[in-house]
């Protein structure tokens, strides 16, 4: 499924309207949070937010953010 969105200025940011498909798809409803993270080739996903997910996302963070220098070298 491929959908096109539109950027748009709410207040003073920008944002994107979902589709209810997607809302679906993600079965997410209005309140609930999403998490955007970088994908493979330049793009993002966009992932319902769940507590293993959380817990797992900081964990990386942590993890990165310790060993940052080591990252680093190894990126050379």
């Amino acid at each position: 499924m491929s959908i096109e969105l539109k950027v748009r200025k709410i207040g003073n940011s920008y944002g994107v309207v979902l589709p209810k498909e997607a809302l679906n798809h993600l079965k997410v409803e209005e309140g609930q949070s999403l998490y955007l993270t970088e994908a493979p080739e330049g793009s993002y996903r966009v992932a319902k937010a769940e507590n293993e997910f959380r817990d797992q996302m900081a964990m990386a963070e942590d993890i990165i953010k310790r060993y940052r220098n080591t990252f680093r070298e190894l990126a050379k």
